[in-house]
């Protein structure tokens, strides 16, 4: 098990490492993450044949392992529509009586499907890599916890417990969080790993053997700063830079929303030659954008209400009357209309940014499933895509019509290349899709731009080879 000092300390990206160190000896192994809070989610099987979501760090531990994803390897999803309230996706479906119940009484309530997600991944496997989320030192959630100590005395888990030096105190960081666990749960801390580490390793001495002369646990790995590793962040680092090489002939502004949701997609981006990406919060960030997304959101109504007060609707109003690209996908599909009406209170009403005509009707049931699809005629400045195949998936609530009757003048007219999914402008150069993951298929991003991103088998190698060095 990868504990952590804190949230962004590095488990996930330790916990996916080991799962590909695993499978490179010859190991069938599996992830698990007991809870998750994140808007980045996959779509994923459930036990019965159906789709569910998962987070995305447990969607890519799950290939990095060589496995199939499933809802088991994160049963208790919590995806945050405002600081006060998260949506509960238990064994991959949304559970509106679990959403409304206050935090601590859902502990006992989920906690009987988190072990049997467990104990079934036990059963199937050699190795299980488990993920904890925050600290386990979160004394004031540790009557209710079933992420940290629950889940490693359950099943007796040998636990790292990961520090992120850089940021200073990762001496005093892993003692505190030690010191703060009862004695049977400090007795499960097998290791220290410092993570994120620049500089000359020898300056570390003495502090590794002084902190195992207090604690009995040894420091058993050290990290480097991983650089473009190529994983996207899970808790929405925005400002992530792009890696790729070149002279730069196209600059994406991708709108950073409060309730952003699925911006792990746009990872592939970041390493495209001559492409450079942008997160936009201003109208003057936007400014010398070729492109601009409209990612998903996971409250459109209030994003949208956001982007107005920072003036960004007036800004992507600008960019369209230029004839420049913009590309809505799922809630930023929705924030391309002309209105969203909510009559279940799932999201909210709004009146859309009316660049396409188009209206959104929230429903109570949540849309979740993976396609393979093959992209139609696309007009203008997307032609190059035409009969690309894509493995893509939808989450969302919000059905979308197309609306002729609120055309109001040509520059608002559009068609439906796949009804129900994707619209596009009448000059081409706006285009709206309930498809999520394109820029992670290769041959999307080839039609694009004529090259190729690293693969996330690359990317896996290359962490498995990084667990023989560190560790």
């Amino acid at each position: 098990m990868v504990l952590g000092t804190s949230s962004n300390a590095g488990k996930s990206w330790v916990t996916t490492a080991l799962c590909a160190w695993y499978r490179a000896q010859g190991y069938k192994v599996a992830p698990f993450k007991a809870q998750n809070m994140s808007n980045n989610a996959r779509v994923v099987a459930t036990p019965d044949g159906q789709w569910g979501e998962i987070g995305t760090a447990q969607y890519l531990q799950a290939l990095a392992a060589g496995r199939v994803p499933d809802v088991r390897m994160n049963p208790l999803l919590l995806k945050p529509e405002a600081d006060t309230r998260s949506q509960v996706v238990l064994m991959g479906q949304a559970n509106a009586q679990l959403s409304s119940m206050p935090w601590r009484e859902r502990s006992r309530h989920v906690w009987p499907d988190i072990a049997a997600a467990l104990d079934s991944l036990r059963a199937e496997n050699e190795v299980v890599v488990i993920e904890g989320a925050g600290s386990p030192a979160e004394i004031n959630l540790h009557s209710s916890d079933v992420v940290n100590m629950r889940v490693a005395k359950h099943c007796h888990a040998h636990c790292l417990l990961v520090a992120d030096i850089d940021r200073g105190g990762a001496f005093a960081h892993l003692y505190g969080t030690w010191a703060l666990l009862p004695a049977d749960e400090q007795a499960l801390i097998q290791g220290f790993v410092l993570n994120k580490f620049r500089g000359d390793a020898s300056l570390l001495a003495p502090a590794p053997q002084m902190l195992q002369d207090r604690t009995g646990v040894p420091t058993v790995a050290t990290i480097p700063m991983q650089f473009d590793h190529g994983l996207p962040e899970e808790d929405g680092v925005f400002d992530a830079r792009s890696t790729g090489r070149g002279h730069i002939h196209t600059t994406i502004a991708i709108v950073a929303y409060p309730r952003m949701s699925n911006h792990d997609e746009f990872q592939p981006l970041l390493s495209v030659p001559g492409v450079r990406v942008i997160w936009v919060r201003s109208p003057a960030d936007m400014a010398e954008a070729d492109w601009v997304i409209l990612p998903g959101s996971k409250a459109t109504a209030s994003d949208l209400e956001w982007m107005r007060s920072q003036g960004l609707d007036a800004a992507v109003a600008a960019h369209a009357q230029a004839g420049k690209r913009i590309l809505g996908i799922c809630g930023g599909l929705q924030m391309l209309g002309e209105a969203l009406i909510d009559l279940h209170g799932v999201d909210g009403n709004a009146a859309g940014l009316g660049l396409l005509p188009l209206v959104t009707l929230f429903e109570a049931q949540k849309t979740v499933r993976r396609v393979t699809v093959q992209l139609p005629a696309l007009r203008g400045v997307w032609a190059a895509l035409h009969g690309v195949e894509l493995d893509v998936y939808e989450i969302h609530h919000g059905q979308t019509q197309l609306r002729a009757d609120m055309e109001a003048g040509h520059s608002q007219r559009a068609d439906e290349p796949v009804p129900g999914l994707v619209w596009q402008s009448a000059q081409g150069h706006i285009w709206g899709t309930y498809w999520h993951g394109m820029f992670e298929n290769a041959a999307f991003v080839q039609a694009l731009w004529g090259t190729q991103t690293p693969s996330l088998d690359d990317v896996f190698e290359r962490m498995a080879h990084g667990v023989e060095q560190w560790f």
